[in-house]
């Protein structure tokens, strides 16, 4: 699960990103899924990440947002947060997850510290452009220890 604040921009690009990734390493074997912590439920990712998402054949048109809860949290293996506020706010909800959530760009150091998946909520096409590049190398980069963390978690 990818954690974001509302859910409509990157924790949404994220999770389609992933899913192409691994669909073609391990097709049907993972469910991707994402959050935010000041979600509404039930909107549609904004029409820049939908547009963002496009270069890696995602596609986001049934994406609706939703709000971390800790029930998300129980069933994820694995919670990649974008910023450290975000991983802060799943600990709040449910602190015995800190051995499964991560910085998404410490990962997969677990240092609570970090560098954040800048929120481009707002922006042009292009900073959306810039943040979904940004996203899928982190994922491309660590695809092989992702992978590894879900299935330790899985088997565990």
């Amino acid at each position: 699960m990818f954690v974001c604040t509302g859910n409509t921009c990157r924790s949404p690009m994220a999770e389609a990103a992933l899913r192409v990734l691994l669909d073609k390493q391990r097709p049907g074997q993972f469910e991707v899924i994402s959050s935010g912590i000041a979600a509404a439920d039930g909107f549609p990712a904004t029409m820049y990440a939908t547009e963002a998402s496009k270069v890696w054949d995602c596609d986001l048109s049934d994406h609706r947002s939703q709000q971390l809860s800790r029930d998300l949290i129980k069933r994820s293996d694995l919670i990649l947060a974008m910023s450290p506020e975000h991983l802060n706010e799943v600990l709040r909800h449910d602190p015995k997850a800190a051995d499964k959530t991560f910085l998404f760009k410490s990962f997969p150091d677990s240092s609570r510290d970090g560098e954040e998946v800048e929120d481009p909520i707002g922006q042009s096409l292009e900073k959306y452009n810039e943040t979904f590049l940004e996203i899928g190398e982190y994922l491309g980069k660590n695809l092989d220890e992702i992978i590894r963390k879900i299935d330790e978690r899985s088997d565990a």
